[in-house]
């Protein structure tokens, strides 16, 4: 049975949020003298602290109450904020699954939280058999899952997902940064059918705004309601907001750059199996591509000498190097070099 009271950390149900002077009025009005603002210039006045206009857009676009959606400067917070908002510092655990997104690990030592990280199996898929043991521990808040996963690329699959979903009485958090390369729906729509079921995602990828620090979550209001106060009172300014809503309001320039990036991707996929040092491409469905490549580490170096940055990988999987989907001349820049380098 979920009971949010029993996760939500004491300290949290008790607390009394910063109320700002934005809280106290919602309308319109042409003086404002409540905030102790500079009356001068074009950005001396405080953002709306809840992006009721960005969250009004997302509600309709995806069909979800926009008492659902939670706003962070960043998908960076809202991790941060969801360890804060359930794991007792010293006390409680957090659960993901390796390699995957650092900012699990990091968020949890700051916030003095044991991660425990279960690894993926030989296809980059959940092994319920290790994982399933600790989804009875009652010190365990939190599951992260990211999908598709960074730095793998994969989709993981939604039976495993499910399984945890159904045995695990803490909060899941399904990390979909990625979702918008990927065909398939996201886990936003079984927000009803799961209440300790949280969906994050991100205007930093598909969206092109990684400058904007936006970052969404989706989840049932109560939860939503816990992050709204606990959130610093400004947390997003309002540069950033308008850089989503804007970006909301031009749906067919956002579908045209996917399918290029999409597109290019196939391209790369296609050209990176050709190049001899090239031994093993993983299956995608982000906008990044993991290559197994002879010499990991000597041929981001060389990469790096000719000005062309990937990710180098190697310390989470032996001689791995991860691709960012570019633009076709980067990505020419990149396979024209990679076929210079001989194993």
């Amino acid at each position: 049975m979920f009971d949010l009271e029993k996760l939500v950390r004491p300290n949290i149900l008790k607390l009394s949020p910063y109320s700002s002077a934005r809280d106290e009025f919602v309308g319109e009005a042409s003086t404002w003298l409540d905030a102790n603002e500079n009356p001068y210039g074009n950005l001396n006045r405080y953002p709306d602290p809840y992006q009721r206009e960005l969250k009004e857009l997302l509600s309709v676009d995806n069909d979800v109450e926009s008492d659902q959606i939670f706003i962070g400067n960043g998908s960076d917070e809202i991790i941060d904020l969801l360890f804060r908002l359930f794991a007792r510092p010293g006390i409680d655990k957090a659960l993901t699954f390796s390699p995957t997104y650092g900012m699990y690990r990091v968020s949890a030592e700051i916030n003095d939280v044991d991660l425990i990280e279960v690894p993926l199996d030989d296809k980059f898929q959940i092994d319920l058999n290790k994982t399933i043991p600790f989804l009875d521990d009652p010190s365990l808040k939190l599951i992260f899952i990211c999908s598709p996963n960074n730095p793998t690329g994969n989709l993981l699959r939604n039976e495993e997902i499910e399984k945890i979903l159904s045995q695990f009485s803490g909060i899941l958090v399904v990390d979909e940064a990625y979702i918008d390369f990927a065909d398939t729906d996201s886990w936003y729509k079984r927000l009803n059918d799961y209440p300790n079921l949280i969906v994050t995602q991100t205007f930093s990828k598909a969206r092109g705004l990684a400058a904007a620090r936006l970052g969404i979550a989706y989840s049932n209001s109560s939860i939503i309601s816990l992050l709204n106060k606990l959130k610093p009172p400004y947390n997003v300014s309002s540069l950033n907001q308008e850089a989503g809503i804007e970006s909301l309001k031009n749906p067919i320039e956002f579908n045209e750059q996917i399918e290029k990036i999409k597109s290019e991707r196939d391209r790369l996929l296609k050209e990176l199996g050709s190049i001899s040092i090239v031994n093993r491409i993983y299956p995608t469905d982000a906008n990044f591509i993991l290559v197994e490549i002879e010499n990991a580490t000597e041929v981001y170096l060389k990469l790096t000498a000719k000005g062309i940055v990937v990710r180098n990988r190697s310390s989470l999987i032996p001689n791995a190097l991860r691709i960012s989907i570019g633009t076709k001349t980067e990505n020419n820049l990149l396979l024209n070099e990679l076929k210079l380098i001989k194993s």
